[in-house]
């Protein structure tokens, strides 16, 4: 297997030639990769990051976000108010450094995308068996023990106001063996622990260390001009181009390409806005992971959920409090970061400059988001009093942090620009699919339109934002796509 992957010598060939290539290795570039050279298909997998096995670093911490991510894990989109999101950098994307967790694509989203950008073959029951073959590949399921103390209060709170607390499924596997707290051991089914190994193991070669920084179409051949980490130019020679970069590095490639036809013009995220609640009692410990809880009453328009608490993460959560970090150090153990997530009306653009590697990507919020992430900034901070939270600090610069409910009543109708601070690590729709050639940047299947033997596969793809973690729907997409591709659809 070790054959299957590529490292860059002085022997390493001026020019690779491979039948198909695929560019990305996060989840829709690996299961491309799987699928195509499950059919026998020769494959080459490309990807920016380096191979590192899922174990190198603890998950969430400050060696991860070094190792794993695209500029530390702190991207800012220009704007106002700015937006935070991250991008993994290793081998296997974003799936290498996630939660894990798992949802389907809503079946009023998959309508929403047929009619609107006429999508072909999107019904929810064209759509299932592709979502129930990711699942059991990866074998996606619920906690088999009681969830975390912060999800349990998210729970609490939700029954208090009313609503429901749903548990998300995530893609682990589960020991038998237990931890200090009664909660059997997990191992995260990232693409490098499942699709990736499945894809060199029929063949297809992987070269990680790679950054493709353009591509052209020569006859019917694709041709890809790319740098090794080690400075030395690659150049590969391919007949089928899959570009799954993700939503932001996707577009960038093809742009600096000269493909720009309804790409990158319309970049969409979940805007996120984060809390820090403390309560009278222990609710944290190293080990917690990602709660699984979330409130999905009000979407796709609002989303409420809780996030890594470490305490790091803590320390981060409290830049917009710096008098009162101290809490951080003496009392993390009864905080924990809860979020609000819209959907969201804004639009993005992700663009490039000449001479530097790094695209540019804004993005702009109306005022109905300003408007939605208040009204979930309020219901959020309703939800975590009723849970018993005794303190409540607000990502927002300047803005007293809430000591009851009374003090909900500061909280501006529309939240200003210049002091919210927000984040995502969802992103999508830099290249949506459909017919309708004057939206869309590819066909049903993601075929690019207007050019032979060129395919998106991976986020950029989605139409809009679906309003929940978007893995489950790259991946069904992505397998579907494929399929369609060798004919098998």
């Amino acid at each position: 297997m070790t054959s299957q992957i590529f490292t860059v010598s002085p022997q390493f060939p001026e020019k690779l030639k491979s039948e198909t290539v695929v560019v990305g290795s996060g989840p829709g570039g690996a299961l491309t990769a799987y699928y195509l050279a499950e059919s026998g298909r020769d494959v080459l997998l490309i990807e920016e990051g380096s191979l590192q096995p899922l174990e190198s670093t603890k998950s969430f911490s400050i060696e991860e976000m070094v190792e794993k991510y695209r500029n530390g894990g702190i991207t800012p989109m220009f704007g106002s108010p700015k937006i935070v999101y991250v991008e993994g950098r290793v081998v296997g994307g974003g799936s290498e450094v996630n939660s894990g967790l798992y949802h389907r694509t809503p079946d009023y989203i998959l309508e929403k995308w047929k009619k609107n950008f006429d999508v072909d073959a999107l019904s929810y029951k064209d759509m299932l068996p592709h979502f129930e073959a990711c699942e059991q590949a990866l074998s996606v399921s619920t906690l088999p023990h009681e969830p975390s103390k912060p999800s349990l209060k998210l729970k609490q709170g939700a029954d208090k106001m009313g609503w429901e607390a749903v548990e998300v499924p995530r893609w682990f596997t589960y020991s038998q063996q237990q931890d200090r707290y009664g909660r059997f051991l997990s191992h995260k089914q990232s693409m490098s622990k499942t699709f990736i190994p499945k894809a060199i193991e029929h063949g297809c070669k992987l070269l990680p260390d790679t950054w493709i920084k353009s591509i052209k179409q020569n006859g019917a051949k694709w041709v890809l001009i790319g740098k090794h980490q080690s400075q030395r130019e690659i150049v590969i020679e391919t007949e089928h181009l899959f570009i799954c970069c993700g939503a932001v590095q996707t577009a960038a490639l093809l742009r600096r390409s000269g493909i720009k036809q309804n790409i990158g013009n319309t970049l969409q995220v979940h805007p996120t806005l984060k809390v820090i609640a403390q309560f009278d009692e222990i609710i944290n410990d190293l080990d917690l992971g990602v709660p699984v809880f979330q409130v999905k009453n009000f979407a796709p328009r609002l989303s409420f959920g809780c996030s890594i608490s470490s305490p790091p993460y803590l320390a981060t959560g409290m830049i917009d409090h710096p008098d009162f970090l101290n809490k951080v150090v003496e009392n993390w153990e009864t905080m924990a970061v809860y979020y609000a997530m819209i959907t969201g009306h804004g639009r993005g653009t992700v663009r490039t400059i000449p001479g530097f590697r790094d695209p540019v990507v804004r993005y702009h919020l109306t005022e109905e988001d300003l408007r939605d992430l208040s009204d979930g900034l309020y219901k959020l901070s309703c939800l975590l009093f009723e849970a018993g939270a005794s303190v409540i600090y607000p990502s927002i610069s300047g803005m007293n942090r809430f000591s009851n409910r009374l003090h909900l009543k500061d909280i501006p109708e529309v939240l200003p620009t210049s002091k919210t601070n927000l984040m995502t690590i969802h992103l999508f729709s830099s290249c949506p699919m459909g017919e309708k050639k004057e939206i869309c940047a590819t066909d049903s299947f993601g075929k690019v339109h207007g050019f032979s033997n060129l395919y998106i596969s991976d986020a950029s793809l989605l139409c809009t934002a679906p309003g929940v973690n978007p893995q489950g729907s790259i991946m069904a997409i992505s397998r579907r796509n494929v399929l369609k591709f060798l004919g098998k659809l």
